[in-house]
């Protein structure tokens, strides 16, 4: 009777260790998947990155505040260049608020309407790119700036583009 337990026992044990090992087995394989699949991920993804960081240069190039001498240009003035971008976008937005048509952009809006300027970039110390609408229609304005001694920014259009209408 003892030998009949103990051989039970053993077979027993022997196919614990069997099911054990077989589990093991495929959840070390599903893993492995994964890793694989994380680490195709992974490289795809770190050439997305790549991509982008190569388009943002791109994009970049024409930025007031990665314009070393647009910078310097300021500083050699005496000015700030601390929020300078921002105080510029705000005297162009403040053109919005006068009365009757636009004094940069030329041409008229539709009836009741008027036409503003909505976003601005900066290019560098001299130019800034800009759009404008009013609702119907669209265009944008290459404009030249000034910032005298006293921090008055004078604007002057030079070229825009009315979009038209489909």
């Amino acid at each position: 009777m003892k030998q009949k337990i103990l051989t039970y026992l053993f077979v027993f044990s022997i196919l614990l260790i069997i099911f054990q090992y077989v589990n093991a087995k495929r959840v070390f394989t599903d893993m492995n998947n994964k890793l694989e699949g994380y680490k195709t991920q992974y490289t795809r993804y770190k050439d997305s990155v790549a991509v982008l960081q190569d388009k943002y240069l791109d994009a970049s190039h024409f930025n007031f505040n990665n314009n070393e001498d647009a910078l310097s240009y300021f500083e050699s003035k005496g000015l700030n260049v601390n929020g300078l971008e921002n105080y510029i976008k705000d005297e162009l937005y403040k053109t919005n608020e006068t009365r009757g048509e636009h004094p940069l952009v030329p041409y008229a809006s539709s009836e009741g309407r008027r036409m503003l300027i909505n976003t601005v970039k900066l290019l560098n110390h001299k130019w800034i790119i800009a759009d404008f609408s009013d609702g119907e229609f669209w265009g944008e304005l290459f404009i030249t700036y000034y910032i005298d001694n006293d921090k008055n920014v004078s604007f002057e259009l030079v070229e825009s583009f009315l979009y038209p209408l489909n």
